[in-house]
């Protein structure tokens, strides 16, 4: 995710679109279109047909009043799931916190072995969901795993969901063992389940696209108004017909794929979600709170947001 200050370098700020792969498609086209332009432009001009290609630009003004209202569309559906995807890993931060703040004050003092359990397990299951929503789960990217633990994920489809079983599996045994009595147990199984309730939120959003249908049907009509926006502008704008059609479909393309870019807020798109950084922080949290320490020990690097080509 690119990160900046609002209202302090205009150009600063302009600069930042170079680093996006979404932005290097829409130049493509827009070159694209801009050859697409000159040839029919010099085609026209060459063979003189200008008064037999006239067509009314009032007509354009009127389809691109449409499009106008499909990409507004697409565009407040795209921000709607990145926002909510946001809101989900914001709760992710709040409710890991006070699960582990729950283990702290609810088990024994001197009981280090299950506080380093639940903030081993609870940093996990953070660190294996960020990859969950993108590719699957990389074992390798979790931490102080035994043998047996890493035997026992790589043979998992689901690893957060197992690790959850885990964590809820000590809960109750803790339970059963009278460590947490019924009040407790109440409060610290609410805070279990909402790590599930994240977790399904989540894979509601990343399984969930845009309907195929209306995502080809809006590139169907954003395609076939840039290839007759030359043949409507040549009489009036001649020449200059090439560039203004490039900047039109600029601005029609490019609110599209920003649309698409942050549809997925998962991945790492220069605009997705730094989940990675985030699942690092709640670690750092946890074990602070239930270790007395930063959780830093395996070293942290931040996420490189890019498009692989």
């Amino acid at each position: 995710m690119i990160l900046y200050k609002t209202n302090q370098n205009w150009f600063s700020d302009v600069s930042h679109l170079a680093r996006s792969w979404t932005m290097v498609r829409i130049m493509r086209s827009v070159f694209a279109i801009g050859l697409y332009a000159t040839a029919v432009v010099i085609a026209i001009d060459y063979f003189e047909l200008i008064d037999y290609i006239r067509l009314n630009t009032s007509v354009f003004s009127l389809l691109g009043v449409i499009l106008s209202i499909f990409l507004v569309f697409r565009t407040n559906s795209a921000y709607d799931r990145w926002w909510e995807g946001r809101k989900q890993w914001g709760a992710l931060v709040n409710n890991t916190r006070n699960l582990a703040i729950y283990v702290r004050t609810m088990f024994p003092k001197d009981n280090e072995d299950t506080r380093h359990f639940f903030a081993k397990h609870i940093s996990n299951f953070c660190l294996a969901l960020v990859e969950h929503l993108r590719d699957g789960t990389k074992v390798d990217k979790l931490i102080y795993l035994t043998d047996d633990d890493r035997t026992v994920y790589e043979s998992k489809g689901h690893i957060p969901n197992h690790i959850a079983l885990q964590i809820f599996e000590r809960i109750a045994q803790a339970h059963r063992d009278g460590e947490i009595n019924e009040g407790d147990y109440i409060n610290i199984k609410a805070q279990h389940q909402s790590l599930l309730d994240i977790l399904g939120a989540c894979e509601r959003i990343r399984k969930t696209p845009i309907p195929f249908s209306y995502a080809v049907y809006l590139k169907i009509f954003i395609t076939a108004y840039g290839l007759m926006l030359p043949f409507a502008l040549m009489a009036t704008f001649h020449y200059s017909t090439i560039p203004l059609s490039m900047f039109m479909f600029f601005a029609l393309l490019g609110v599209e794929l920003l649309g698409e870019e942050i549809e997925d807020p998962f991945g790492l798109d220069c605009n997705d979600l730094p989940t990675g950084d985030i699942a690092h922080t709640i670690k750092t949290n946890v074990f602070e709170i239930l270790e007395v320490r930063s959780g830093k020990d395996r070293g942290v690097e931040r996420e490189l947001y890019e498009k692989v080509f």
